[in-house]
């Protein structure tokens, strides 16, 4: 018995094909043959129809079938299934046989090749006597053939063909070799398979025509038989359908048969076959659910079936199988496109295979330990004459016996003496391990983290069983992470101990010392005494280079328990070999990853240090280990290596004092006890401004000059189960037990791992001076008082000035800083000063210094000042020089100094949307102070723009004016505009610059000069100007002379009708209504006399104007530049008031 025997034959697990033999073709020497062959073979996509093909020769001998039963009377069954039945029908026993001949239709030797083509169809014919297999000729012809019915020779010569090899016109087909090889050939296929099913629908139906011969009684293992045979059959067939109900069928009535000793491993084989059919053809149909359900049927009817008990390792062994055939069977579901899930994947089986499989192993061990004396049976009982079984499942030296009662009892003695002692060959272990680790794959696969931990744990322990404890020891490092993250100590415990193991047997002296470490530790869930036992053999391993010379027979640690012998004397000689070898013995062993019997935390005394006061950290250690242990060195190392020097305590110690209980000695640990170690160091000048970091404490166990270990804890401390410590700590509510006052409770320390080194505290008072709020563009005045209260000189005083960093770059673009206030800064100035040297001050001292800001945008800005100077002091006595500064800061707001406003009227005062080409108007602009501040108006200056001119001389009004808030200053400017036709967006006015600064500034603060843009304004060219003359008011009852000047501004000669409409209020002379023309660019006057008789404002007669080619010109727009109305003084009044004017 092989350790394969438990593997399903390859006939069971392939998809059956329906077999079709070729003959006559000569693939070797006949490239036409060749091509033919290829044309079968090559390429079959999953669309072209599943055959299975074989080219033999035209001679060739197929199985002889056996004489047809008339009767099954008297016949008894010898076994359920023959071994080589599947094969048979699979390979051997084709259901078509196709004779290939070289024949054309118009061949000139027909009659002779006509009858050789007759003769191999009867030597096929008579090699399948007996057989239902169909044959078929193709003759091979080099022409293409003609549509049916159109050659008549090919007709008659097909039916003679026929007729001479007896077959019917449907197996007699023609395949040119042409070009088209491959499409002939596809149809030939189909063609085959058409006569593959009427074969295998024969055979089945042949089967079933035995099953009114059979009896319940004696022929119950015939109905498996047979039934297992049409589902065979029907697969051949691809009727997947009806396979699937019959092996159903078979598999209920294998359960049927009478289970005994002797024969329940054949029923449980035959049992495992169907099962595995069936499971196959539920996930080819995707019902994954039913082939499930399945299993769990076959599994739960199967796995009280034993048998005998002294091979009950085969019956674990055959339940591995099933569940790793169904695993493979999952699995290649999957890859053809079925979805698992997490809880449902081929992981689960394989798991259960390998439970199975570690089953066997330890039946195997209890059950094949024979002693050394007992030997293999000759002759061998499990040989046959074959080399093969007749019926599957049977036991060799019984085959075809189906009693219950065994017929020779010591026969059966020596064959289960033989399969015991094969099994003792079986690497049971490598089974184990291939299992588990295809579970472990799937686990990955579907994401479940545990179930794969869990797994490869027991796949370490399957290495270290076979003795592998390299890779047993990679396995268990990998899990220990996540067991130690997660805080599953007693797992953790149980795979360090195996992994102690390991590394003991392989004498691995730093994975030793890294398991040892963390056996003893908080993490380890062992007894006292086991501890005691590994921190004795810790110490041995560290001391043995010191004492190895001295103590011959501690060559090695003590032999961990429960170690196969052999491996521990071979362990014993390999520690040997390695304390005798020179070379490194100093192990650093990162503590970071694990959980070590040693804790340790850092901590600063203060999240930040003045350069003039000694740095001060503790260093706080606890021992979790059964006995006060005494260590040689404790050194601290800082991201700045200069300081390390200064933070290293050392103990000379003996190796025997190492583990002797003293209390005493700076380097010595009691368990459970909170040891502190203060340090303090100066810090360096250079490193203000910077963090300090304790990048690692070290812990030396063992001296250096011999074989010593060193704890290294990356940052201020902490190992792999620290943070999930100080979570639990946090959360819980439980009140610690009171200590003496020179103890602490370990998980109230808080690790600080890192310091800030910051300049000495300043002795100097800084104050700003000025008045705010700044004015948009002006030289603010800032006034910073430096005020020394230090006890000794302080010399290299600087001042850095402006506006603070980081602010909005706009901001620092429009900020300019200066010293001197008597000139305007420009875009030069930065807007921060730095590094201004002011000299040297003596204690008491004050010095002031001025500084000007331009802030050219409105808002809020930070100011900095900041004073640095430079003073010796004496630390540690040690002298340094420290570097001071001090800061202030301030907010100035930046506001307008004023606001300005402009608009345009008429000569009448009126506002104006638009102005007239030529004709002028006023600009008048409004000054209202915004400052909290008097502002002095220096000077204004009107600057126009090209398109525009003044009327009169252009001279400020405005000089010399002082306004106090809210007061405002007008000036009035009359301009006009010359014709500059139609521009869009308006024409530009010009600027408005005012010269100003404030009251209260010094003489020699500059003026400011300020420009408005004033707006565009829109210009529109009139076709007739009017403008009158006239005093500035009348009297009643006495003449009032009016001029009115008409202006053509075309180039045009205008007609223009003129009217006169009278007022109730005046008389008037002159013409009433006229008719004129006017020549381009002339002008007209026209005289009247308005005689009034009404005193008060009153309506003048009114002017209107039509002009025949501008009829859009109307009276309104006429009336914008001529009065309408005058004030008339009553009669008799004497004084001559000019000062109202016409309106």
């Amino acid at each position: 018995m092989s350790p394969t025997q438990w593997d399903f034959p390859v006939e069971l697990c392939c998809r059956p094909m329906a077999f079709v033999t070729l003959t006559g073709l000569d693939v070797v020497y006949n490239a036409v043959h060749r091509a033919v062959w290829d044309a079968f073979c090559a390429n079959r996509r999953a669309d072209r129809v599943p055959i299975s093909f074989k080219v033999l020769p035209g001679d060739h001998e197929y199985p002889k079938c056996r004489p047809k039963r008339t009767s099954y009377e008297w016949y008894i069954p010898k076994g359920i299934l023959k071994t080589g039945w599947m094969n048979k029908h699979l390979n051997l026993v084709p259901a078509l046989v196709v004779v290939f001949y070289e024949l054309d239709w118009d061949e000139p030797q027909w009659k002779e090749k006509q009858s050789e083509c007759a003769t191999r169809v009867e030597i096929v014919r008579q090699s399948l006597q007996g057989r239902n297999t169909k044959v078929a000729v193709v003759l091979i012809q080099k022409k293409t053939p003609l549509p049916p019915g159109e050659d008549v020779t090919a007709s008659e010569r097909a039916a003679a063909l026929c007729n001479a090899c007896e077959l019917s016109g449907k197996s007699l087909f023609v395949l040119p070799h042409t070009d088209h090889l491959v499409g002939y050939i596809i149809r030939l296929e189909n063609a085959f398979y058409e006569h593959a099913q009427t074969y295998y629908y024969t055979e089945i139906r042949r089967v079933k025509s035995h099953k009114e011969f059979l009896n319940k009684t004696t022929h119950q293992l015939l109905f498996v038989r047979h039934q297992f045979k049409i589902a065979f059959f029907s697969e051949l067939k691809q009727d997947t359908q009806n396979a699937l109900k019959n092996y159903r069928t078979a598999y209920n009535l294998v359960h049927e048969l009478r289970a005994h000793e002797t024969n329940i491993l054949e029923i449980k084989t035959m049992a495992g076959f169907i099962n595995y059919k069936i499971c196959r053809l539920c996930f080819q149909h995707n019902t994954p659910l039913d082939a499930i359900a399945q299993f769990r049927k076959h599994i739960d009817l199967c796995k009280k079936k034993i048998g005998s008990a002294e091979l009950s390792f085969e019956h674990a062994a055959w339940m591995s199988k099933q569940f790793q055939a169904f695993g493979d069977l999952f699995d290649e579901a999957i890859k053809l496109g079925l979805t698992a899930i997490q809880t449902q994947n081929p992981g689960f089986y394989y798991q259960q295979a390998a439970y199975y499989a570690q089953e066997r192993k330890q039946l195997a061990k209890t059950l094949c330990s024979h002693e050394a004396s007992v030997t293999y049976p000759n002759p061998d009982p499990l040989e046959t004459q074959t080399g093969v079984l007749d019926f599957y499942g049977q036991r060799s030296w019984r085959q075809g016996i189906l009693s219950f009662d065994l017929s020779d009892p010591e026969k059966e003695k020596v064959g289960i003496l033989a399969i015991q002692l094969k099994e003792r060959s079986v690497v049971h272990s490598e089974i184990i391990i291939t299992l588990l680790s295809n579970a472990v794959a799937q686990f990955k696969k579907y994401k479940c983290p545990r179930m794969k931990s869990h797994l490869m744990v027991q796949m370490g322990e399957e290495y270290y069983y076979a003795k592998d404890y390299t890779k047993a020891l990679k396995l268990l490092d990998y899990v220990m992470c996540d067991y130690r993250s997660e805080g599953w100590w007693t797992l953790l415990t149980s795979i360090l101990t195996t992994a102690l193991k390991c590394s003991y047997l392989m004498a691995q002296l730093k994975d030793y010392i890294t398991y040892s470490l963390e056996l003893l530790g908080r993490a380890s869930t062992l007894k006292d005494d086991q501890k005691s036992r590994i921190e004795k053999n810790l110490i041995n391993v560290l001391m043995l280079k010191e004492l190895y010379s001295v103590l011959v027979q501690n060559e090695s640690p003590d032999p961990e328990p429960d170690c196969d012998v052999l491996a521990v004397k071979t362990a014993q000689k390999l520690w040997s070999d390695r304390v005798s070898l020179a070379g490194s013995n100093v192990f650093t062993i990162g503590v970071q990853d694990f959980v070590p019997f040693v804790q340790c935390k850092a901590k600063f005394h203060a999240p930040s240090f003045h350069v003039d006061v000694p740095v001060r950290f503790d260093i706080y250690l606890k021992a979790d280990c059964p006995h006060p242990i005494r260590f040689s060195k404790l050194c601290v190392s800082f991201n700045n290596q200069e300081y390390n020097q200064f933070c290293v305590i050392e103990e000379a110690t003996k190796a025997s004092e190492v583990l002797e209980n003293l209390t005493q000695g700076k380097m010595c640990l009691v368990p459970g006890k909170t040891r502190k170690f203060l340090f303090k160091f100066v810090a360096k000048t250079e490193d203000v401004g910077k963090k300090i970091e304790i990048t690692s404490v070290d812990l030396v166990l063992g001296h250096e000059t011999g074989r010593c270990v060193v704890l290294n804890w990356q940052g201020g401390g902490g190992d792999a189960a620290s943070s999930q410590e100080a979570l639990q700590a946090s959360r819980s509510f439980k009140r610690r037990p009171k200590l003496p006052d020179s103890e602490l409770h370990w998980d109230s320390i808080v690790i600080q791992a890192s310091t800030m080194i910051i300049s000495r505290v300043p002795n100097i008072s800084v104050h700003l001076r000025h008045d705010p709020p700044a004015l948009t563009n002006e030289m603010y005045c800032l006034v910073v008082t430096v005020e020394s209260h230090e006890k000794t000189r302080i010399r290299d005083v600087k001042l850095t000035a402006g506006l603070k960093p980081g602010q909005d770059a706009n901001l620092t673009q429009k900020t300019h800083v200066s010293l001197h206030g008597t000139e305007l800064c420009d875009e030069s100035y930065p807007a921060l000063l730095t590094d201004i040297p002011v000299g040297d001050l003596h204690p008491g001292e004050q010095l002031e210094k001025m500084l000007y800001v331009r802030c050219g945008t409105v808002g809020s800005r930070m100011f900095l000042v900041y004073v640095s100077y430079l003073i010796n002091t004496t630390i540690e006595d040690k002298e340094i020089v420290c570097k001071c500064h001090k800061d202030e800061t301030v907010t100035i707001e930046t506001v307008f100094p004023f606001d300005v406003a402009v608009k345009f009227v008429s000569t009448k005062f009126e506002h104006l949307e638009r102005v007239y080409a030529d004709i002028p108007f006023l600009l008048m602009t409004d000054l209202l102070s915004a400052s909290p501040w008097a502002l002095t108006i220096v000077s204004s200056e009107l600057q126009l723009a090209p398109s525009m001119a003044p009327v009169d001389q252009l001279e400020s009004q405005v000089d010399k004016v002082v306004l106090q808030t809210g007061e405002s200053a007008s000036e009035c400017f009359c301009l006009r505009c010359p014709s500059v036709g139609n521009v869009e967006g308006g024409v530009a006015t010009g600027h408005y610059i005012i010269s100003w600064k404030r009251t209260s500034a010094v003489g020699n603060v500059p003026v400011i000069s300020t420009a408005i843009t004033l707006p565009h304004v829109i210009v529109e060219n009139i076709p007739l100007h009017v403008n009158a003359d006239l005093p500035s008011f009348g009297r009643v009852r006495e003449s009032l002379p009016v001029k009115y000047h008409l202006q053509n501004k075309t180039n045009l000669v205008q007609d223009v009708e003129i009217s006169v409409e009278p007022s109730d209020a005046f008389m008037f002379s002159g013409l009433k209504q006229i008719r004129l023309r006017i020549l381009p660019g002339t002008e007209q006057e026209m005289l009247y006399n308005f005689y009034p008789l009404m005193a008060g404002y009153q309506q003048l007669p009114s002017l209107n104007v039509n002009l025949l080619r501008f009829p859009h010109f109307t009276n309104q727009l006429l009336r914008r530049f001529i009065p309408t109305s005058i004030f008339v003084k009553p009669q008799g009044r004497l004084a001559d008031d000019t000062s109202i004017a016409a309106a």
